[in-house]
């Protein structure tokens, strides 16, 4: 049985949304959801976006928790940055952002 994903703080909640709400990320998402754990370079060609590009969705991503990264060589020494999607699953209920809402820092820049 799959365990329930905590509730998010507040924070946690805006950053998570704010992660989701461009297009290019939610295509990283379902790359790296269909086709599992994925190679910067290979994802970028996949998704016809530079890697620069590619880095910085997801940096905003693995910020929210929605992704991790993990550094390995390959057999010819070259270092490859993998990345795969966090289990995560969040329903978004009025009851929920109630409860996000009491646990937001005073930063309201995020």
């Amino acid at each position: 049985m799959k365990s329930k994903t905590p509730t998010p703080t507040g924070d946690q909640l805006l950053a998570m949304l704010a992660a989701l709400s461009n297009p290019h990320r939610l295509r990283i998402i379902a790359a790296l959801s269909a086709g599992g754990r994925n190679y910067v370079s290979q994802m970028a060609r996949e998704l016809g976006i530079s890697r620069p590009l590619l880095h910085l969705h997801l940096q905003k991503l693995q910020d929210a928790g929605l992704v991790a990264s993990q550094l390995e060589l390959s057999t010819d020494g070259k270092a490859l940055n993998y990345f795969e999607v966090n289990a995560f699953a969040v329903e978004l209920t009025p009851a929920l952002i109630a409860e996000a809402a009491k646990t937001l820092s005073n930063n309201t820049e995020t």
